[in-house]
């Protein structure tokens, strides 16, 4: 069992979508969303350093190369992170195994079905060509980024943000800032089984990453991103 029970009981369900109404941008915030036990053996996984690969895009480009990324003006740059790359795990690694398996289990109908009666709005893959390229691991360092961007899309219901850092500090950075409204941003730290979901399409849903700050060498932020769409 992933998720924790206590927190999808009809009651849970019901506060969670009158934060959502009543938010800007519609969002909201769910620690502890996850069963700790298994989510504990996600995070071991993410230690294997030979399964991270840098990825970079621009505002106007995806997955820059490093020639044209060093071409590019820091105005332009986007993101700069570590994506976990699904491929070329060892068969017999179970390290790997239970990161697969939760993917898996957030592209699956039980988790989709949650999401479903959160947004009041009917998530599916029918129509979504590859579904666990909108499903993945990151991770960032203190020279990494991520800028300022929007992510609404046609059709795109629900994004998911899922933190995995363990005894993370106030002083780490790394905060979750959404653009908000009436110059009020929001700012969302990014604690251990904490699940941000947000409508990408509501009002202040722009968004970005405060740089991490940690002095220590090896000090990575975690997170899961998740894209969903309805039909």
């Amino acid at each position: 069992m992933w998720l924790n029970e206590q927190q999808i009981i009809p009651s849970a369900i019901r506060a969670y979508r009158k934060a959502l109404v009543r938010s800007t941008p519609h969002h909201v915030v769910i620690d502890g969303l996850f069963a700790q036990a298994k989510l504990d053996l996600v995070a071991q996984a993410l230690q294997q350093e030979k399964q991270w690969k840098t990825q970079k895009h621009s505002y106007s480009a995806l997955y820059v190369n490093n020639a044209t990324w060093q071409e590019t003006p820091d105005t332009e740059r986007f993101v700069q992170r570590d994506l976990w790359e699904r491929t070329g795990h060892p068969a017999d690694n179970p390290e790997s195994a239970i990161a697969l398996e939760f993917l898996s289990f957030l592209r699956s109908n039980e988790f989709m079905s949650l999401l479903s009666r959160i947004f009041d709005v009917q998530i599916t893959d029918i129509n979504v060509a590859k579904p666990e390229v909108n499903t993945n691991f990151f991770r960032l360092s203190a020279s990494d980024f991520v800028n300022q961007h929007a992510d609404d899309s046609p059709g795109r219901e629900v994004c998911m943000l899922l933190y995995l850092n363990q005894n993370w500090q106030s002083d780490n950075g790394g905060e979750l800032m959404f653009m908000g409204k009436d110059n009020g941003p929001v700012t969302i730290a990014p604690l251990y089984n904490r699940c941000v979901l947000f409508d990408p399409s509501s009002e202040g849903s722009e968004h970005w990453v405060k740089a991490v700050t940690g002095e220590t060498a090896g000090c990575y932020r975690y997170n899961i991103t998740s894209w969903y769409w309805s039909e």
